[in-house]
Protein backbone atom coordinates (compact mmCIF):
# COMPACT_ATOMS: atom_id res chain seq x y z
CA UNK A 1 0.00 0.00 0.00
CA UNK A 2 1.34 3.30 -1.05
CA UNK A 3 2.47 6.35 1.81
CA UNK A 4 -0.38 9.01 1.84
CA UNK A 5 0.69 12.30 0.21
CA UNK A 6 2.65 14.71 2.53
CA UNK A 7 0.32 17.07 3.75
CA UNK A 8 -2.24 14.86 3.68
CA UNK A 9 -4.19 12.21 6.68
CA UNK A 10 -5.51 8.98 6.69
CA UNK A 11 -8.75 8.88 7.84
CA UNK A 12 -9.35 5.99 10.92
CA UNK A 13 -10.75 2.81 10.25
CA UNK A 14 -13.58 3.57 12.47
CA UNK A 15 -17.04 4.10 13.28
CA UNK A 16 -16.63 7.44 12.27
CA UNK A 17 -15.11 7.85 9.16
CA UNK A 18 -14.35 11.57 9.04
CA UNK A 19 -12.18 11.17 12.20
CA UNK A 20 -8.34 11.97 11.32
CA UNK A 21 -5.78 10.20 13.23
CA UNK A 22 -2.36 12.76 13.93
CA UNK A 23 -0.47 9.72 14.32
CA UNK A 24 0.86 9.70 10.73
CA UNK A 25 4.06 10.56 9.92
CA UNK A 26 3.28 13.48 7.97
CA UNK A 27 1.54 15.52 10.94
CA UNK A 28 3.74 17.22 13.17
CA UNK A 29 3.53 16.06 16.83
CA UNK A 30 3.64 17.31 20.08
CA UNK A 31 5.86 15.28 22.47
CA UNK A 32 4.30 12.03 23.35
CA UNK A 33 3.99 10.56 26.85
CA UNK A 34 5.65 14.26 27.81
CA UNK A 35 3.89 14.72 31.44
CA UNK A 36 1.92 12.53 33.93
CA UNK A 37 -1.06 13.40 35.92
CA UNK A 38 1.28 16.16 38.16
CA UNK A 39 2.10 17.73 35.21
CA UNK A 40 -1.08 18.27 33.68
CA UNK A 41 -2.39 19.46 36.77
CA UNK A 42 0.35 21.79 37.36
CA UNK A 43 -0.16 23.06 33.49
CA UNK A 44 -4.18 23.33 34.23
CA UNK A 45 -4.40 24.27 37.90
CA UNK A 46 -2.02 27.67 37.88
CA UNK A 47 -4.30 28.37 35.05
CA UNK A 48 -7.47 29.07 37.59
CA UNK A 49 -4.15 30.67 39.44
CA UNK A 50 -5.97 30.38 43.26
CA UNK A 51 -3.58 33.09 44.96
CA UNK A 52 -5.61 35.60 42.63
CA UNK A 53 -8.60 34.19 42.57
CA UNK A 54 -8.58 34.24 46.48
CA UNK A 55 -6.77 37.72 46.88
CA UNK A 56 -8.73 39.35 44.08
CA UNK A 57 -11.95 37.99 43.93
CA UNK A 58 -13.12 36.77 47.53
CA UNK A 59 -13.31 40.79 48.31
CA UNK A 60 -15.60 41.35 45.93
CA UNK A 61 -17.88 39.04 47.19
CA UNK A 62 -17.84 39.30 50.39
CA UNK A 63 -17.85 42.86 50.01
CA UNK A 64 -20.22 43.65 47.59
CA UNK A 65 -21.45 39.76 47.28
CA UNK A 66 -22.87 37.89 49.35
CA UNK A 67 -21.01 38.51 52.39
CA UNK A 68 -20.69 36.18 55.01
CA UNK A 69 -22.38 33.75 52.34
CA UNK A 70 -19.24 33.72 50.21
CA UNK A 71 -18.22 30.27 51.26
CA UNK A 72 -21.61 29.53 50.18
CA UNK A 73 -21.52 31.04 46.55
CA UNK A 74 -18.18 28.99 46.16
CA UNK A 75 -19.74 26.26 47.17
CA UNK A 76 -22.57 26.10 44.27
CA UNK A 77 -19.89 27.12 41.80
CA UNK A 78 -17.95 24.05 42.37
CA UNK A 79 -21.17 21.71 42.38
CA UNK A 80 -21.86 23.03 39.12
CA UNK A 81 -18.73 23.24 37.29
CA UNK A 82 -18.27 19.46 38.85
CA UNK A 83 -21.88 18.60 37.13
CA UNK A 84 -19.98 20.36 33.66
CA UNK A 85 -16.90 17.89 34.03
CA UNK A 86 -18.90 14.79 34.06
CA UNK A 87 -20.03 15.45 30.51
CA UNK A 88 -16.83 16.69 29.71
CA UNK A 89 -14.93 14.09 30.72
CA UNK A 90 -17.13 11.57 29.20
CA UNK A 91 -16.30 13.70 25.94
CA UNK A 92 -12.59 13.69 26.97
CA UNK A 93 -12.35 9.83 26.88
CA UNK A 94 -13.66 9.70 23.07
CA UNK A 95 -11.59 12.39 21.29
CA UNK A 96 -8.40 13.02 23.13
CA UNK A 97 -6.22 16.72 20.85
CA UNK A 98 -5.01 19.66 21.29
CA UNK A 99 -8.25 21.42 20.37
CA UNK A 100 -10.37 21.34 23.08
CA UNK A 101 -13.42 23.25 22.51
CA UNK A 102 -12.97 23.45 19.37
CA UNK A 103 -12.71 19.67 18.29
CA UNK A 104 -15.48 19.08 20.94
CA UNK A 105 -18.18 21.15 19.68
CA UNK A 106 -17.22 20.34 15.97
CA UNK A 107 -17.95 17.06 16.68
CA UNK A 108 -21.33 17.79 18.22
CA UNK A 109 -22.39 20.31 17.07
CA UNK A 110 -20.89 21.06 13.07
CA UNK A 111 -17.80 22.32 11.91
CA UNK A 112 -19.10 25.59 11.33
CA UNK A 113 -19.75 26.32 15.02
CA UNK A 114 -17.10 24.10 15.68
CA UNK A 115 -14.59 26.22 14.05
CA UNK A 116 -16.26 29.79 15.26
CA UNK A 117 -15.78 28.55 19.32
CA UNK A 118 -12.16 27.90 18.02
CA UNK A 119 -11.51 30.66 16.95
CA UNK A 120 -13.14 32.34 20.43
CA UNK A 121 -11.30 30.03 22.58
CA UNK A 122 -7.75 31.35 20.37
CA UNK A 123 -8.48 34.77 21.22
CA UNK A 124 -9.76 34.06 25.17
CA UNK A 125 -6.73 32.10 25.84
CA UNK A 126 -4.50 35.07 24.13
CA UNK A 127 -5.83 38.25 25.68
CA UNK A 128 -5.48 35.91 29.30
CA UNK A 129 -1.92 36.17 28.99
CA UNK A 130 -2.11 39.71 28.35
CA UNK A 131 -4.33 40.11 31.24
CA UNK A 132 -2.18 38.90 33.13
CA UNK A 133 0.80 40.61 32.33
CA UNK A 134 -1.05 43.49 33.34
CA UNK A 135 -2.01 42.16 37.12
CA UNK A 136 1.83 40.96 37.41
CA UNK A 137 3.16 44.11 36.40
CA UNK A 138 0.95 46.06 38.62
CA UNK A 139 2.10 44.11 41.80
CA UNK A 140 5.66 43.87 40.80
CA UNK A 141 5.50 47.35 40.31
CA UNK A 142 4.31 48.07 44.43
CA UNK A 143 6.49 45.57 45.20
CA UNK A 144 9.50 47.48 43.52
CA UNK A 145 8.21 50.72 45.21
CA UNK A 146 8.57 49.32 48.59
CA UNK A 147 11.76 48.40 47.98
CA UNK A 148 13.12 51.68 46.55
CA UNK A 149 11.48 53.40 49.48
CA UNK A 150 12.92 50.99 52.04
CA UNK A 151 16.54 50.74 50.67
CA UNK A 152 16.59 54.23 48.88
CA UNK A 153 17.12 52.80 45.67
CA UNK A 154 14.80 55.74 44.21
CA UNK A 155 15.34 54.53 40.77
CA UNK A 156 13.12 51.29 41.11
CA UNK A 157 10.02 53.62 41.76
CA UNK A 158 10.44 54.95 38.51
CA UNK A 159 9.77 51.58 36.34
CA UNK A 160 6.90 51.83 34.13
CA UNK A 161 4.54 48.90 34.39
CA UNK A 162 4.59 48.35 30.46
CA UNK A 163 8.53 47.31 30.87
CA UNK A 164 7.74 44.90 33.49
CA UNK A 165 4.36 43.28 31.50
CA UNK A 166 7.03 43.18 28.75
CA UNK A 167 9.43 41.17 30.08
CA UNK A 168 7.05 38.44 31.54
CA UNK A 169 6.21 38.10 28.25
CA UNK A 170 9.99 37.61 27.04
CA UNK A 171 10.66 35.18 30.15
CA UNK A 172 7.23 33.29 29.63
CA UNK A 173 8.44 32.70 25.21
CA UNK A 174 11.93 31.64 26.44
CA UNK A 175 10.30 28.88 28.76
CA UNK A 176 7.25 27.78 26.41
CA UNK A 177 9.64 27.34 23.23
CA UNK A 178 11.22 24.50 25.02
CA UNK A 179 10.01 20.64 26.45
CA UNK A 180 6.66 20.86 27.80
CA UNK A 181 8.19 19.34 31.31
CA UNK A 182 10.03 22.23 31.74
CA UNK A 183 6.66 24.30 31.77
CA UNK A 184 5.07 21.65 33.81
CA UNK A 185 8.12 21.53 36.70
CA UNK A 186 8.38 26.18 36.97
CA UNK A 187 4.58 26.00 37.22
CA UNK A 188 4.21 23.15 39.40
CA UNK A 189 7.02 25.19 41.77
CA UNK A 190 5.41 28.40 41.51
CA UNK A 191 1.92 26.68 42.22
CA UNK A 192 2.33 24.64 45.19
CA UNK A 193 4.27 27.50 47.09
CA UNK A 194 1.14 30.13 46.36
CA UNK A 195 -0.89 26.78 47.69
CA UNK A 196 1.02 25.92 50.54
CA UNK A 197 1.10 29.93 52.38
CA UNK A 198 -2.68 29.99 51.81
CA UNK A 199 -3.18 26.71 53.62
CA UNK A 200 -0.63 27.89 56.20
CA UNK A 201 -3.15 31.24 56.34
CA UNK A 202 -6.55 29.06 56.15
CA UNK A 203 -5.13 26.76 58.99
CA UNK A 204 -4.18 29.78 61.15
CA UNK A 205 -7.41 31.55 60.63
CA UNK A 206 -10.09 28.89 60.91
CA UNK A 207 -8.35 28.08 63.87
CA UNK A 208 -8.39 30.98 65.52
CA UNK A 209 -12.18 30.83 64.11
CA UNK A 210 -13.00 28.29 65.81
CA UNK A 211 -11.63 29.59 68.86
CA UNK A 212 -12.94 32.81 69.30
CA UNK A 213 -14.33 34.81 66.41
CA UNK A 214 -17.79 36.25 66.03
CA UNK A 215 -17.85 36.74 62.38
CA UNK A 216 -16.65 33.16 62.02
CA UNK A 217 -19.20 30.64 61.63
CA UNK A 218 -20.83 27.53 60.06
CA UNK A 219 -23.65 29.62 58.97
CA UNK A 220 -21.14 30.82 55.66
CA UNK A 221 -21.43 27.16 54.24
CA UNK A 222 -25.17 27.28 54.57
CA UNK A 223 -26.21 26.67 50.24
CA UNK A 224 -28.86 29.14 50.69
CA UNK A 225 -26.54 31.79 51.44
CA UNK A 226 -24.95 32.13 47.66
CA UNK A 227 -28.35 33.55 46.65
CA UNK A 228 -28.94 36.44 49.32
CA UNK A 229 -26.73 39.47 49.61
CA UNK A 230 -27.04 42.06 52.40
CA UNK A 231 -28.48 45.22 53.09
CA UNK A 232 -26.73 48.70 53.04
CA UNK A 233 -25.75 49.76 56.63
CA UNK A 234 -24.31 53.05 57.18
CA UNK A 235 -21.50 54.10 54.02
CA UNK A 236 -21.95 50.56 53.32
CA UNK A 237 -23.10 49.65 49.96
CA UNK A 238 -25.43 46.36 49.75
CA UNK A 239 -24.51 43.57 48.72
CA UNK A 240 -25.99 41.71 45.30
CA UNK A 241 -25.74 38.05 45.20
CA UNK A 242 -25.07 37.79 41.46
CA UNK A 243 -22.13 39.71 42.09
CA UNK A 244 -20.73 36.96 44.46
CA UNK A 245 -21.56 33.87 42.30
CA UNK A 246 -20.27 35.44 38.84
CA UNK A 247 -17.01 36.41 40.65
CA UNK A 248 -17.02 33.20 42.26
CA UNK A 249 -16.97 30.96 39.21
CA UNK A 250 -14.78 33.26 37.39
CA UNK A 251 -12.22 31.97 40.01
CA UNK A 252 -12.46 28.54 38.30
CA UNK A 253 -11.49 29.91 34.77
CA UNK A 254 -8.37 27.92 33.70
CA UNK A 255 -9.23 24.51 34.97
CA UNK A 256 -11.14 23.13 31.50
CA UNK A 257 -7.96 23.44 29.97
CA UNK A 258 -6.69 19.65 31.17
CA UNK A 259 -8.27 18.00 27.82
CA UNK A 260 -5.77 20.27 25.23
CA UNK A 261 -2.86 18.36 27.45
CA UNK A 262 -4.38 14.89 25.95
CA UNK A 263 -2.25 14.37 23.37
CA UNK A 264 0.94 14.92 25.39
CA UNK A 265 0.27 13.20 28.20
CA UNK A 266 0.94 9.14 29.00
CA UNK A 267 -2.34 8.01 29.62
CA UNK A 268 -4.99 10.50 28.16
CA UNK A 269 -7.90 8.25 29.22
CA UNK A 270 -7.15 8.20 32.30
CA UNK A 271 -5.07 11.48 33.11
CA UNK A 272 -7.45 13.97 31.69
CA UNK A 273 -10.52 12.79 33.62
CA UNK A 274 -8.71 12.48 36.63
CA UNK A 275 -7.09 15.67 36.30
CA UNK A 276 -10.51 17.46 35.94
CA UNK A 277 -12.02 16.13 38.76
CA UNK A 278 -9.00 16.83 41.17
CA UNK A 279 -8.93 20.18 39.91
CA UNK A 280 -12.72 21.42 39.83
CA UNK A 281 -13.21 19.20 43.54
CA UNK A 282 -9.65 20.01 45.09
CA UNK A 283 -10.14 23.89 43.74
CA UNK A 284 -13.73 23.97 45.11
CA UNK A 285 -12.21 22.58 48.29
CA UNK A 286 -9.43 24.82 48.64
CA UNK A 287 -12.08 28.07 47.87
CA UNK A 288 -14.63 27.36 50.26
CA UNK A 289 -11.90 27.09 52.89
CA UNK A 290 -9.29 30.02 51.90
CA UNK A 291 -12.80 32.21 51.72
CA UNK A 292 -14.02 31.37 54.90
CA UNK A 293 -10.94 31.73 56.38
CA UNK A 294 -10.52 35.63 56.46
CA UNK A 295 -13.33 36.43 58.66
CA UNK A 296 -11.57 34.89 62.04
CA UNK A 297 -9.83 37.91 61.24
CA UNK A 298 -12.21 40.68 62.40
CA UNK A 299 -14.12 41.18 65.16
CA UNK A 300 -17.52 40.60 63.13
CA UNK A 301 -18.96 40.30 59.92
CA UNK A 302 -19.56 44.61 59.54
CA UNK A 303 -16.06 44.67 60.40
CA UNK A 304 -15.25 42.15 56.99
CA UNK A 305 -17.28 43.49 54.68
CA UNK A 306 -15.87 46.96 55.53
CA UNK A 307 -12.71 45.88 54.92
CA UNK A 308 -13.68 43.66 51.78
CA UNK A 309 -15.29 46.94 50.19
CA UNK A 310 -12.87 50.15 51.63
CA UNK A 311 -9.37 48.11 51.35
CA UNK A 312 -9.91 44.92 49.44
CA UNK A 313 -6.01 44.59 48.77
CA UNK A 314 -5.83 43.99 52.70
CA UNK A 315 -8.53 41.99 53.39
CA UNK A 316 -5.98 38.82 53.41
CA UNK A 317 -2.88 40.53 54.36
CA UNK A 318 -4.38 42.59 57.07
CA UNK A 319 -4.98 39.38 59.57
CA UNK A 320 -2.30 37.67 58.24
CA UNK A 321 0.10 40.19 59.65
CA UNK A 322 -2.08 40.96 62.86
CA UNK A 323 -2.72 37.25 63.71
CA UNK A 324 0.00 35.16 61.82
CA UNK A 325 2.98 36.94 61.00
CA UNK A 326 6.37 34.74 60.47
CA UNK A 327 6.24 37.00 57.37
CA UNK A 328 2.97 34.84 55.71
CA UNK A 329 1.51 38.59 54.94
CA UNK A 330 5.10 39.00 52.84
CA UNK A 331 5.23 36.00 51.11
CA UNK A 332 1.57 36.43 49.88
CA UNK A 333 2.58 39.69 48.63
CA UNK A 334 5.31 38.19 46.53
CA UNK A 335 2.99 34.77 45.80
CA UNK A 336 0.63 36.59 43.97
CA UNK A 337 3.47 38.37 41.48
CA UNK A 338 4.46 35.07 41.27
CA UNK A 339 1.05 33.54 41.01
CA UNK A 340 0.18 35.87 37.92
CA UNK A 341 3.22 34.79 35.95
CA UNK A 342 2.06 31.19 36.55
CA UNK A 343 -1.41 32.26 35.17
CA UNK A 344 -0.31 33.81 32.21
CA UNK A 345 2.27 31.11 31.02
CA UNK A 346 -0.80 28.72 31.83
CA UNK A 347 -2.93 30.23 29.48
CA UNK A 348 -0.06 30.91 27.06
CA UNK A 349 0.43 27.04 26.91
CA UNK A 350 -3.31 26.42 26.21
CA UNK A 351 -3.39 29.36 23.62
CA UNK A 352 -0.49 27.98 21.46
CA UNK A 353 -2.33 24.38 21.66
CA UNK A 354 -5.67 26.35 19.88
CA UNK A 355 -3.11 27.95 17.54
CA UNK A 356 -0.95 24.63 16.70
CA UNK A 357 -4.69 22.46 16.08
CA UNK A 358 -5.97 25.41 13.59
CA UNK A 359 -2.32 25.33 12.33
CA UNK A 360 -2.36 22.14 11.49
CA UNK A 361 -5.53 21.31 9.97
CA UNK A 362 -4.36 24.54 7.72
CA UNK A 363 -7.11 26.88 8.87
CA UNK A 364 -4.65 29.22 10.35
CA UNK A 365 -1.31 29.39 8.69
CA UNK A 366 0.68 26.05 8.47
CA UNK A 367 3.16 26.94 10.03
CA UNK A 368 1.46 27.33 13.02
CA UNK A 369 1.21 23.88 13.20
CA UNK A 370 4.77 22.73 13.07
CA UNK A 371 6.22 21.39 16.31
CA UNK A 372 10.13 21.87 17.15
CA UNK A 373 12.52 19.20 15.78
CA UNK A 374 13.72 18.38 19.12
CA UNK A 375 11.98 19.37 21.68
CA UNK A 376 8.09 18.49 20.18
CA UNK A 377 6.95 21.79 21.48
CA UNK A 378 4.72 24.10 19.21
CA UNK A 379 7.13 26.70 18.69
CA UNK A 380 5.93 28.80 16.16
CA UNK A 381 2.71 29.19 17.82
CA UNK A 382 4.03 30.02 20.99
CA UNK A 383 6.32 32.86 19.50
CA UNK A 384 3.02 33.80 17.90
CA UNK A 385 1.05 34.17 20.67
CA UNK A 386 4.06 36.11 22.73
CA UNK A 387 3.74 38.74 19.57
CA UNK A 388 0.18 39.02 20.11
CA UNK A 389 0.37 39.40 23.84
CA UNK A 390 3.53 41.93 23.09
CA UNK A 391 1.06 43.63 21.28
CA UNK A 392 -1.80 44.08 23.27
CA UNK A 393 0.55 45.45 26.30
CA UNK A 394 2.13 47.83 23.76
CA UNK A 395 -1.36 49.30 22.61
CA UNK A 396 -2.83 49.97 26.09
CA UNK A 397 0.72 51.35 27.02
CA UNK A 398 -0.05 53.90 24.22
CA UNK A 399 -3.84 54.86 24.24
CA UNK A 400 -3.76 54.02 28.16
CA UNK A 401 -1.00 55.17 29.58
CA UNK A 402 2.14 54.73 31.43
CA UNK A 403 2.15 56.62 34.60
CA UNK A 404 -0.87 55.15 36.54
CA UNK A 405 -0.33 51.32 36.93
CA UNK A 406 -3.12 50.92 38.89
CA UNK A 407 -5.86 52.28 36.44
CA UNK A 408 -3.75 51.24 33.45
CA UNK A 409 -2.40 48.01 34.24
CA UNK A 410 -4.88 46.60 36.49
CA UNK A 411 -8.33 48.06 36.15
CA UNK A 412 -7.35 48.37 32.24
CA UNK A 413 -5.33 46.26 30.59
CA UNK A 414 -6.05 43.18 33.59
CA UNK A 415 -9.83 43.94 34.07
CA UNK A 416 -11.01 44.00 30.15
CA UNK A 417 -8.99 41.35 28.48
CA UNK A 418 -10.08 39.13 31.59
CA UNK A 419 -13.53 40.32 31.16
CA UNK A 420 -13.49 39.71 27.09
CA UNK A 421 -11.85 36.82 27.57
CA UNK A 422 -14.28 35.03 30.40
CA UNK A 423 -17.21 36.10 28.19
CA UNK A 424 -15.96 33.52 25.69
CA UNK A 425 -15.30 30.77 28.27
CA UNK A 426 -18.65 31.02 29.67
CA UNK A 427 -20.35 30.83 26.28
CA UNK A 428 -18.11 28.25 24.78
CA UNK A 429 -18.39 25.71 28.17
CA UNK A 430 -22.18 26.31 27.92
CA UNK A 431 -22.42 25.35 24.03
CA UNK A 432 -20.00 22.24 24.80
CA UNK A 433 -22.35 20.72 27.31
CA UNK A 434 -25.09 20.64 24.45
CA UNK A 435 -22.11 19.40 21.77
CA UNK A 436 -21.37 16.16 24.37
CA UNK A 437 -25.02 15.23 24.52
CA UNK A 438 -25.90 15.55 20.81
CA UNK A 439 -22.23 13.62 20.57
CA UNK A 440 -23.05 10.73 22.55
CA UNK A 441 -27.17 10.29 20.70
CA UNK A 442 -25.34 10.78 17.39
CA UNK A 443 -22.25 9.11 17.29
CA UNK A 444 -22.22 6.31 20.54
CA UNK A 445 -26.54 5.63 20.88
CA UNK A 446 -25.59 2.25 23.21
CA UNK A 447 -23.08 4.70 25.94
CA UNK A 448 -25.52 6.95 26.26
CA UNK A 449 -26.16 7.62 30.20
CA UNK A 450 -29.24 9.13 31.84
CA UNK A 451 -26.57 11.51 34.04
CA UNK A 452 -23.06 11.67 32.20
CA UNK A 453 -24.32 12.45 29.13
CA UNK A 454 -28.05 13.50 29.60
CA UNK A 455 -29.02 15.16 32.21
CA UNK A 456 -25.22 16.66 33.24
CA UNK A 457 -24.29 18.65 30.74
CA UNK A 458 -28.46 19.52 30.34
CA UNK A 459 -27.88 21.38 34.12
CA UNK A 460 -24.54 22.40 33.26
CA UNK A 461 -25.79 24.50 30.32
CA UNK A 462 -28.27 26.19 32.78
CA UNK A 463 -25.66 27.01 34.85
CA UNK A 464 -23.20 28.48 32.43
CA UNK A 465 -25.56 30.52 31.04
CA UNK A 466 -26.90 31.86 34.49
CA UNK A 467 -23.66 33.14 35.46
CA UNK A 468 -23.14 34.46 31.42
CA UNK A 469 -26.48 36.55 32.15
CA UNK A 470 -25.19 37.85 35.47
CA UNK A 471 -21.85 38.95 33.75
CA UNK A 472 -24.00 41.02 31.18
CA UNK A 473 -26.69 41.97 34.07
CA UNK A 474 -23.48 43.43 36.14
CA UNK A 475 -20.62 44.53 33.44
CA UNK A 476 -20.72 47.86 34.64
CA UNK A 477 -19.69 47.02 38.43
CA UNK A 478 -17.63 44.29 36.70
CA UNK A 479 -15.34 46.35 34.64
CA UNK A 480 -15.33 49.16 36.91
CA UNK A 481 -17.74 51.56 35.29
CA UNK A 482 -15.53 51.45 31.86
CA UNK A 483 -18.07 52.03 28.79
CA UNK A 484 -15.99 50.01 26.87
CA UNK A 485 -16.29 47.13 28.49
CA UNK A 486 -20.13 46.81 26.92
CA UNK A 487 -18.52 46.27 23.75
CA UNK A 488 -16.38 43.10 25.08
CA UNK A 489 -19.46 41.05 23.91
CA UNK A 490 -20.31 41.89 20.23
CA UNK A 491 -16.47 41.99 19.72
CA UNK A 492 -15.96 38.15 20.88
CA UNK A 493 -19.40 37.63 19.07
CA UNK A 494 -17.91 39.10 15.96
CA UNK A 495 -14.91 36.66 16.51
CA UNK A 496 -17.08 33.23 16.65
CA UNK A 497 -19.11 35.02 13.84
CA UNK A 498 -15.83 34.97 11.75
CA UNK A 499 -14.99 31.71 12.63
CA UNK A 500 -18.28 30.55 11.40
CA UNK A 501 -18.53 32.56 8.14
CA UNK A 502 -14.49 31.02 7.36
CA UNK A 503 -16.03 27.31 7.78
CA UNK A 504 -18.93 28.32 5.24
CA UNK A 505 -16.23 29.27 3.11
CA UNK A 506 -14.03 26.18 3.33
CA UNK A 507 -16.74 23.89 3.10
CA UNK A 508 -17.69 25.22 -0.52
CA UNK A 509 -14.47 25.73 -1.58
CA UNK A 510 -11.90 23.47 -0.15
CA UNK A 511 -14.24 20.25 0.85
CA UNK A 512 -10.72 18.06 1.12
CA UNK A 513 -10.07 20.60 3.87
CA UNK A 514 -13.28 21.48 5.72
CA UNK A 515 -13.18 17.78 6.30
CA UNK A 516 -10.25 17.96 8.27
CA UNK A 517 -11.73 20.57 10.91
CA UNK A 518 -11.89 19.39 14.53
CA UNK A 519 -11.31 15.94 13.19
CA UNK A 520 -7.87 15.39 13.83
CA UNK A 521 -7.42 12.95 17.25
CA UNK A 522 -4.50 11.77 18.79
CA UNK A 523 -4.61 7.70 17.39
CA UNK A 524 -8.29 7.25 18.79
CA UNK A 525 -6.85 5.73 21.99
Amino acid sequence: MADPPVGTVEPLAAAQADIFDVSQRDVPMLRKHAVGLAGVLFLTVTGSAPISAMLFNTPLVVGFGNGLGAPAAFLFATIILTIFSVGYVAMSRKVTTAGGFYSYISHGLGRELGLGTGFGAVVAYSVFEASLCGGFAFFLNQKLSQIGTATGAGWLNGVQWPWLALIMVLVISLVTYFDIRISARVLGVLLIGEILFLLIFDAAMIGRGLLNSTAFTFEALNPVKAFQGFGAVGTLAAGIPAIGLFFAFWSWVGFEMAPNYGEESRDPKRIVPLAMYISVVGLGIFYILTSWAPFAGYPNLNAAITAAQTNAGQFYLGPAQQYIGLGVDQALSILIITGSFACGMAFHNTACRYFYSLGREQVLPAALGRTHPRWKSPHIASITQSGIAAVIVVLFALFAGRDNPTQQAYVDLYGLMAIMGVIVILAVQALVSIAILLYFWQNHGTEVHWWSTVLAPIISFAGQAFVLYLLFTNIDFVSGGLAFARWLGPIDLGIIALGVILAFYIRNSQPEKYKNLGRLIHENL
